[in-house]
């Protein structure tokens, strides 16, 4: 993650087209102790889902976000909300078996489902429209990948067929064909949810950040401003911060793209993934009455980021060359736990906890798999079988799908950390307007950034969740931590865990 100079960067204004394009919002900070049935943790799609969802079973709930309401993981998603999840159901089948399988598809096409209702039931303007999902073949190889896809999501009792026919711009193969599926503005939609649930005894805290969680009876969420006393705590972070359960280590964050830009043609019913490699992801849409074509992909394990600027320009390439865009708008990335036996992770925070609940590992496919989380736990909170709780059990033991994949990804952080510590630092270093780097600063290191206006921002180079030493990302201009995947704003401000502390102020060199 090295600095980039100006004339390097990619084009597009580095925000999501759904932040972009959405508004914001103004929910209060909490201020002082107040009391609820339930405390969500994250205004993301599936803390919000589980949060109205309860409220409409009965119970007075508080979400607490510490930024705004979308503007996380969900607020950097493609939109889709499918069933279709690229190749799945194959692996699925080969590390857990048919029933496994089955019920995962049943639980993400449920969640289509709730989503079509939810916008219905509340009125909301997300752009929501039913579109096909094709997962598409470009070589021999991948074509019967996707022809054994389709029959086995079939026989799985999923909406698949294998088709010739893909309506894309340029020649492919074949593809896994899913019907009745959806697309979203993810972060209109979250908006919708939250309009919800603030009132009646409920609420939405912005600006609020958990410090502590503490089970017991009743559960407390401690923050900066005040404490939330509830029967039940949901944490839905997407990473949860601390150490209960160790999802850092039974997941692994993947980072990947995507670049948007504006056409004349109107939106396509459908949306696509590669079954080939590099993947790509392609979706077009109607927002605020322009057209916008999607492409997505360069996606990687966080340790191994490469130039973060380049991934960017060959997603445009694809997008100019494939996709008839003329000019990149927007681009962005995001990063999701990838749970090391391809479930996500929903229940107990771990094998003790008696009232705090947890999702996460939700695979890259959140807003499906999130929705589905969210129906399950507030299923478990009220007392009601899931029948999708066995599966997405976050306390499972699954060692003939997971322990190799363990012992792989967690050998790929300890080599993190060991480059982060041993590899040598520059004692100063030349930045351009827009550039950083970490660099030996009395002895320690320091990430160094100089801003636009050519002000020098120095914090501590060390990652504040287990110590690993931070990256600069030149292009999203964020602090990066490889191990465990935590990103710092340039003054060291949290944007995503599982690190809970900002990193601290350093002299500046």
């Amino acid at each position: 993650m090295n600095a980039a100079s100006n004339s390097e960067r990619p084009e597009g204004e580095p925000v999501s087209l759904w932040l972009a394009t959405a508004g914001t919002t103004d929910y209060p900070v909490l201020s002082g102790d107040t009391e609820v049935d339930v405390v969500v943790i994250g205004a993301g799609i599936a803390g919000l889902t589980a949060a109205l969802a309860l409220k409409r079973a009965g119970h007075t709930v508080a979400v607490i976000e510490a930024a705004r309401v979308g503007t996380g993981v969900t607020g950097h998603t493609t939109g889709k909300v499918t069933s279709l999840h690229r190749l799945a159901y194959n692996q699925l089948v080969g590390s857990h078996g048919t029933d496994t399988a089955r019920i995962y598809g049943q639980a993400n096409e449920a969640a289509i489902g709730h989503v079509a209702h939810v916008v219905a039931e509340e009125g909301i303007d997300c752009d929501f429209r039913r579109v096909v999902n094709y997962t598409y073949a470009e070589s021999a190889d991948s074509l019967e990948l996707v022809r054994a896809e389709a029959a086995l999501a079939a026989r799985l009792g999923l909406p698949a067929t294998f088709s010739h026919d893909v309506p894309l711009p340029f020649p492919v193969k074949g593809a896994v064909r899913f019907d009745g599926q959806a697309q979203i503005h993810a972060v209109k939609y979250l908006q919708g949810l939250a309009r919800a649930v603030n009132g009646e005894g409920s609420f939405v805290f912005e600006g609020t950040r958990a410090q502590r969680v503490r089970d017991g009876s009743p559960g407390v969420v401690d923050t900066e401003h005040g404490a939330v006393r509830a029967r039940d705590i949901i944490v839905a972070t997407n990473v949860p911060w601390g150490g209960q359960g160790l999802f850092y280590l039974r997941s692994h964050p993947h980072r990947s793209y995507l670049v948007a830009g504006r056409v004349d043609t109107p939106p396509l019913d459908a949306t696509f993934i590669s079954a080939d490699d590099p993947m790509r992801s392609i979706l077009t849409a109607s927002v605020n009455g322009e057209s916008y074509v999607l492409a997505g992909g360069e996606g990687h394990r966080v340790s191994e980021a490469g130039d973060t600027a380049a991934r960017y320009r060959r997603l445009a390439a694809f997008a100019h060359d494939r996709l008839g865009v003329d000019k990149v708008a927007y681009r962005w990335s995001t990063q999701d736990g990838m749970p090391l036996d391809g479930l996500p992770y929903v229940g107990p925070m771990s094998p003790v906890a008696k009232h705090v609940f947890v999702i996460t590992g939700l695979r890259k496919w959140g807003l499906s798999n999130g929705t589905a989380a969210a129906l399950i736990l507030t299923d478990t909170l009220t007392g009601r079988e899931n029948p999708w709780a066995r599966v997405f059990n976050s306390n499972r033991i699954t060692p003939a799908a997971s322990a190799r994949r363990f012992v792989k990804e967690n050998i790929k952080t300890v080599a993190a950390v060991l480059a982060g510590k041993l590899g040598r630092r520059p004692s100063q270093a030349d930045l351009l307007p827009g550039e950083g780097a970490v660099i030996k600063v009395n002895g320690g290191s320091t990430a160094v950034y100089k801003d636009a206006a050519g002000e020098i921002h120095a914090v501590s180079a060390t990652c504040t969740h287990l110590g690993c030493t931070v990256g600069f990302n030149s292009a999203d201009a964020t602090w990066d931590c490889p191990c465990h995947g935590s990103r710092f704003a340039t003054d060291g401000t949290v944007i995503q865990g599982p690190a809970a502390k900002s990193l601290p102020p350093a002299p500046a060199p």
